[in-house]
């Protein structure tokens, strides 16, 4: 005891130091980190991931030596403490040990250091225990009851289920020539179920309801500009719904499912209970907020209740692909950052932190300390109800919650034992959390914010960069250091422009947030001022989009990587290795410039020298085969940056990236040669920042969801569209070119929409190339004998029809006798294109025949004896 004035004395000192009452919030002031929960809180972590699937048996086991152990710890310590006491004298050491003042009596005189760690291995044994128990008894409902058995069986029931999430749809899917229907997706809990024989079984069971898209109003088509809404996605959470449905097992074992329930040919739901109040109230507060956002622009629209509440039911396919690739996808998602921008409002602003304990709107109206907890409280509370009260939103405002106590007192490192105390009770609250990527990531960019960020940050203001530039650059940085190899292992991605992306777009989070939250509070009163809040709002949403749009559009954006842990640990080490030599570059301002242009180069990647230093695209080349997977996507050059376009692939992101390799930035004629999506589904990479003259499509307009959205991109980008007869002819410069098929009206329908496959027959200078689309040998014959047919001769180029498929005629290929042949198609896809009889007819009458899906991108260049293709 004689000790604590001497502490006490030390902590004046500090005070004084600060030259304030509270002391400055420094953290090279606060002494040691505080550590002692860590422990305790990655043993939780670890047991629960592991505990889930395991046996009784096991749990039984695992708790009861786990407890035993834990409790001859604490026992020694208690023997040893009442009976070697030594009069508070601390005895000799054979080695000097550092003891903190105070608490060298605190075990009857023995030394902290002999004491703490028998308690600190207790603790963690006794926090394996609740972790083995918890997970057992929340791994138990994956396995329990009948759900899992009549899963196996395949069997078709009748089932009552508990909307326990917000139902999604799926992302659209490409599958072969069509686009797979859209689903909605329920979590749910199976609570009663009857199976056909009439009998019945209550019980407790984790499930995902499929509702299949064939039913009406459930799926169908997909604007490029806004998701269908159905009647499954207005449920709200606690809703009690009547299902029949097929059930199937979950598709990864581990997962926190014990059955899929197939709904089919169902327009809307049956509700048997319906939602709680607090839900119900949330409900409007989020259909109010999508309401006031109706009239915004289309990125706004969408993105809006995404930063606000998490509600991602409008962003569309492309958008979310790009806050993928620019690692914005955080943004979509209820995080910690909603939470803390809206608290620092009544606290204060991070930017003072540092200086002051109090700031923002609380101490500027004379609300006092407790009150002013008291109201952080309530509004963290409002978070929740709103953001819907899943473990997801859970987490994100304990860790939210700790960034914002952060923030407010600058004392990080104190912050850690919250962390992980925040940790350990969210893990034993809901064990499933230890095996969930969203848990890890928003762990990891916590932690990083309160260890990494601070002493960055302090690093590049001593290198004079201003401190709000130093914090925001060090907060990006650190959390993409600590994220980036979970990420890989989810994307198989790395992105280069994932911290200049968040950098540029944390600008504009603050305002949208603030003013996405005013418009959600005031719609259920006051639309038309909520309309106005929104519409204030869309600037900066859109500006966001922007950011993600661009950053996933540059060409050198991102690095494919190994998609595994393996992978995860060469990057962490890449990562670490990448911080050692750059705390020696930033020494040296030249040296920073020269990484920082290069950087800029390999990012942006402009055309004239990645010709130079690739040999790609070659120079004076004619016509390009893209690889765009399963599908079909070719470029005729069309003078310097020019091409017509032929077919867009099924996928936006790859046509885009060739057009861009190929330095496409005008394109006078867009040409479909029919509306399979392997054709179509990526006409909004070809129109992507580009100038398009038009777009031709076949008159055969089938299927109908995909003329449906060639016609909205169409619209929606003031772009006219026309129809390709035979007989038609166009020129642009030295580009010319003549449609052979389909024939004009009237004419028989054909067999489907493959047979009614524009084909064009192209000049460039003296190359003759022919494009068949993906017509088969009705139409192939047809061809021939059609007065188009005796233009065939002579062919220089085939694109091959049908990505090579076995179904050609062998007269139209001894006609056309091409010099070279490519083929487009998907490695390893499902249909075996090309066949080895259509490669083999083709190399007998003389062709060089390539294939995207070994070669890659192909470039004809030269004519005559100088004719010669190039591999990207």
């Amino acid at each position: 005891m004689r000790r604590a004035p001497d502490l006490q004395a030390r902590r004046a000192d500090v005070h004084a130091a600060s030259s304030g009452r509270l002391g400055a919030a420094h953290p090279r002031q606060e002494g040691p980190t505080d550590l002692r929960l860590v422990p305790p809180a990655l043993a939780v972590w670890a047991t629960a991931a592991v505990m889930l699937d395991a046996t009784a048996v096991w749990v039984m086991s695992t708790s009861v030596v786990c407890l035993v152990a834990a409790g001859v710890l604490l026992l020694v310590r208690r023997r040893t403490a009442g009976g070697g006491g030594t009069g508070g004298q601390v005895p000799e050491l054979s080695a000097p040990v550092s003891v903190p003042a105070g608490l060298a009596s605190r075990a009857g005189g023995r030394p902290a250091h002999a004491v703490w760690p028998r308690v600190s291995v207790a603790a963690v044994l006794l926090c394996v225990a609740a972790a083995a128990v918890s997970a057992g008894l929340h791994g138990a409902d994956v396995r329990r009851g009948p759900v899992p058995d009549l899963a196996r069986q395949y069997a078709t029931v009748t089932a009552e289920v508990e909307v326990t999430s917000d139902p999604r749809l799926s992302r659209p899917r490409i599958s072969g020539d069509h686009v797979a229907p859209t689903s909605v997706l329920i979590e749910g809990e199976v609570q009663r179920v009857e199976k056909a024989d009439g009998t019945a079984a209550v019980t407790r069971a984790p499930a995902l309801v499929i509702v299949d898209a064939g039913a009406r109003g459930a799926g169908g088509e997909t604007s490029a500009e806004r998701p269908p809404r159905s009647p499954w996605l207005e449920l709200l959470p606690s809703t009690r719904v009547r299902v029949v449905a097929r059930l199937a097992p979950a598709a990864v074992e581990g997962d926190r499912v014990a059955a899929v329930l197939r709904v089919r040919g169902k327009a809307a739901p049956e509700a048997v209970g319906g939602p709680s109040g607090v839900q119900r109230f949330a409900g409007r507060l989020r259909a109010g907020l999508r309401e006031a956002a109706d009239g915004l622009p289309a990125d706004a629209r969408a993105l809006l209740p995404g930063l606000v509440v998490g509600d991602t039911s409008r962003i569309t396919p492309e958008l979310d692909e790009a806050f993928k690739e620019t690692d914005l996808a955080h943004t979509l998602a209820v995080s910690g950052s909603n939470l803390t921008i809206i608290l620092a409002l009544l606290i204060g602003p991070p930017g003072t932190a540092q200086l002051v304990e109090r700031r923002g709107l609380a101490p500027r109206l004379g609300i006092p300390l407790r009150t002013t907890a008291l109201l952080g409280g309530a509004l963290t509370l409002a978070f929740v109800v709103v953001c819907r009260p899943d473990p997801s939103v859970l987490r994100a405002a304990t860790c939210g919650a700790v960034v914002l106590l952060a923030l407010a007192t600058g004392r990080r490192r104190s912050l850690i034992p919250a962390l992980a105390t925040a940790v350990l009770l969210l893990v034993l609250y809901d064990p499933w959390l230890a095996r969930s990527y969203g848990f890890l990531l928003s762990v990891l960019a916590t932690g990083a914010l309160l260890t990494l960020a601070p002493r960055w940050s302090e690093a590049l203001r001593r290198r004079r960069v201003p401190p709000r530039l130093a914090e925001g650059l060090a907060a990006a940085a650190a959390a993409q250091a600590l994220c980036a190899p979970v990420v890989a292992v989810l994307s198989a991605r790395v992105s280069l422009v994932a911290v200049p992306c968040n950098l540029l777009a944390e600008i504009a989070v603050a305002p949208a947030t603030v003013l996405g939250f005013a418009a959600l509070a005031t719609a259920p009163v006051l639309m038309p001022v909520a309309k106005a809040l929104a519409w204030c709002a869309s600037w900066p949403a859109v500006w966001i989009a922007g950011i993600a749009r661009t950053g996933a559009a540059l060409p050198g954006g991102g690095v494919d990587w190994p998609g595994s842990w393996s992978g995860a640990g060469l990057l962490a080490l890449v990562t670490v290795t990448v911080l050692l030599i750059g705390r020696r570059v930033l020494r040296h301002p030249w040296w920073c410039a020269a990484c920082g242009v290069l950087l800029v180069l390999v990012v942006v990647q402009p055309p004239p020298l990645t010709r130079v230093i690739t040999g790609w695209p070659p120079p004076g080349w004619r016509f390009a085969m893209c690889d765009v997977g399963q599908g079909d996507a070719t470029v005729l050059a069309a003078g310097d940056g020019g091409g017509v376009v032929v077919d867009a692939g099924p996928d936006p992101t790859l046509v885009d990236h060739c057009l861009r390799t190929l330095g496409i930035t005008r394109i006078p004629l867009v040409v479909l040669t029919h509306f399979h999506a392997d054709h179509v589904a990526g006409l909004p990479g070809v129109l992507r920042g580009r100038s398009v003259g038009a777009i031709e499509t076949t008159g055969f307009e089938e299927p109908a969801d995909q003329v449906q959205f060639v016609r909205k991109e169409a619209a929606a980008r003031h772009i006219p569209l026309t129809q390709a007869v035979a007989g038609e002819q166009r020129r642009t410069g030295a580009l010319s070119w003549q449609v052979l098929w389909p024939p004009p009206r009237p004419a028989p329908d054909p067999d489907g929409p493959n047979d009614a496959s524009i084909a064009l027959l192209a000049r460039s200078g003296g190359l003759r190339l022919l494009l068949l689309g993906d017509l088969e040998p009705p139409s192939q014959q047809a061809l021939l004998r059609s007065p188009q047919g005796a233009l065939l001769g002579g062919v220089d180029v085939l694109k091959v029809a049908h990505h090579g498929s076995a179904y050609q005629d062998p007269e139209l290929m001894r006609r056309v006798a091409p010099r070279i042949a490519l083929i487009s198609c998907g490695e390893h896809n499902m249909y075996g294109h090309p066949a080895p009889s259509t490669v083999a007819a083709l190399r007998a009458e003389g062709a060089v025949v390539l294939r995207t899906d070994r070669d890659g991108a192909l470039a004809v260049m030269g004519e005559g004896r100088e004719l010669g293709v190039a591999r990207d």
